[in-house]
């Protein structure tokens, strides 16, 4: 594969907290009318991540496809495809935590003492397959927003699901709490 260069279409996302957010949509959407609709579809869901997981994030980029999205370098990619997917069976929002976990946390996180002493400290437990097999760079993407869930949202999720979740990372829970309790 070789470099290419093309203009997109670029639009400027400002968010009720002050956020703002460059959004580049891929010319391959044929038109600035159609590339803001796909954009806004996707824009929603981002002002709706907690301030800590797109505190860093300053560009979205858009592109046609089926491939996955991605997080970090201050960005989240999205492929369409793959974004119409994900809202259709309502994952959207579990994916931009996780992709602005990549943006937002990796960097002061994924390699901290705290961090790593946690995950010693949980004896080898990881939340999913993906954490466990790449510890260092998917830990803190999956774990940080289940946490989160933990702390904030625990009414949705099944206590058995919850007691799980304990039992595996109690350190790992009480590291993303500390950092959750010094947001401000």
């Amino acid at each position: 594969g070789s470099w290419i260069t093309i203009t997109p279409f670029l639009f400027e996302a400002k968010f009720s907290d002050g956020t703002q957010i460059e959004v580049q949509v891929n010319n391959e959407f044929e038109n600035k009318t159609y590339a803001e609709k796909v954009a806004l579809t996707y824009l929603e869901a981002i002002g709706r991540l907690p301030e800590l997981f797109r505190k860093d994030v300053e560009t979205v980029w858009i592109h046609k496809g089926n491939e996955n999205f991605g997080g970090g370098n201050n960005n989240i990619l999205i492929h369409h495809d793959r974004g119409l997917e994900e809202e259709k069976y309502g994952l959207l929002e579990e994916v931009f935590l996780h992709e602005g976990a990549h943006t937002s946390l990796d960097s002061d996180h994924s390699s901290s003492n705290g961090w790593i002493e946690a995950q010693i400290a949980d004896n080898g437990n990881f939340i999913s397959d993906y954490a466990e097999e790449y510890p260092q760079r998917e830990d803190v993407a999956e774990t940080f927003p289940l946490c989160f869930a933990l702390k904030y949202k625990r009414d949705r999720l099944d206590n058995g699901i919850i007691q799980k979740i304990e039992k595996a990372i109690p350190n790992r829970i009480k590291y993303c709490n500390n950092v959750f309790e010094n947001m401000n």
